[in-house]
């Protein structure tokens, strides 16, 4: 694993930035304070996949939310801190991004580990959750095991199935030819057993290219439902029910696997955390592009609840 080394530089308003180093490049992040009090339970919350940045923003699409940047600062009004980060390669820690073919899925777990320990140093915290959304969710689980000072862990919209389902899953809704998720079936279950395809057909080269294999199969490996049966911290599974890109079947899967979590089902609520009452897709999209849009309230409610209920 990488050593790192923190450090804060104070920003106006009630942030400051904090820097995780890492062999590969700085990773950046913003630490937001409560504006009372001088210790805080503080919240580590990591964004999901794709280029999407420390506040909830994709590059994809220009798809501008501030869902987790509204996040931290509804936590921030219930007293309690935050930090969320641009993962490795993307936006402002683009300098540490790696190689496409040399990425893995643990590096993403490694840097939530470096920032759990930078936290687990301040002794203005009380206590750590960890809340990773989408992809982040799995990440989160992962990083928070064997890190006594993680009290609890929050599944924001979290898979419940291994990434291969997800990808098969995601295929058969295109409508594809049979031949075709055959293929996609075929490759994915030679990459579950760690050995990359040399003779990936042109029309999935975007999906299953050379360069992302390895890193594929590091994300095989993983099962959400293994994962997080084996939490040793309180555990909350919130999902959406306007959510187009996660199920609710997928929280569901989730809960069976950690019964003792607690588990909420948010009405009206979308994947980037917003109010959106149809899953129709142009107009769940006007409302991913929408940075002015606040997050549900019942979502901030919900999780400082669990924060500040003693684990």
């Amino acid at each position: 694993m990488c050593s790192f080394l923190c450090q804060a530089q104070i920003l106006p308003v009630e942030e400051q930035a904090v820097v995780l180093n890492t062999k590969e490049g700085d990773i950046k992040g913003k630490l937001l304070l409560p504006d009372e009090g001088k210790v805080w339970p503080v919240v580590l919350l990591i964004a999901g996949s794709g280029p999407t940045d420390m506040d909830g923003n994709s590059a994809v699409g220009n798809m501008k939310n501030n869902s987790l940047k509204f996040l931290a600062e509804g936590l921030a009004k219930n007293g309690i801190a935050s930090l969320r980060f641009d993962k490795r390669g993307i936006a402002s820690s683009a300098a540490a991004g790696k190689e496409e073919v040399k990425l893995r899925f643990e590096d993403y777990v490694n840097d939530v580990i470096g920032w759990i320990d930078y936290l687990a140093k301040d002794r203005r915290f009380t206590g750590i959750t960890v809340v990773g959304h989408s992809e982040g969710s799995l990440i989160g689980m992962l990083a928070c095991k064997d890190r006594p000072k993680v009290k609890g862990f929050v599944s924001l919209a979290g898979a419940g199935r291994p990434a291969y389902e997800l990808i098969e899953i995601q295929v058969a809704a295109q409508k594809l030819p049979e031949a075709m998720l055959k293929e996609v079936a075929s490759i994915n279950e030679s990459l579950k057993g760690g050995k990359e395809v040399t003779d990936v057909p042109v029309y999935l080269q975007s999906l299953f290219r050379a360069s992302v294999q390895p890193y594929l199969i590091s994300w095989y490996k993983y099962n959400p439902q293994t994962i997080i049966a084996a939490l040793k911290v309180s555990v909350l599974i919130v999902q959406g029910k306007t959510d187009i890109q996660v199920s609710v079947e997928d929280a569901e899967l989730l809960k069976k696997a950690c019964p003792a979590a607690r588990f909420l089902l948010i009405d009206r609520m979308n994947h980037v955390l917003k109010d959106c009452d149809v899953t129709d897709q142009q107009q769940q999209l006007a409302v991913y592009t929408n940075p002015s849009l606040p997050v549900n309230t019942i979502l901030i409610s919900s999780v400082s609840s669990f924060i500040k209920k003693p684990k």
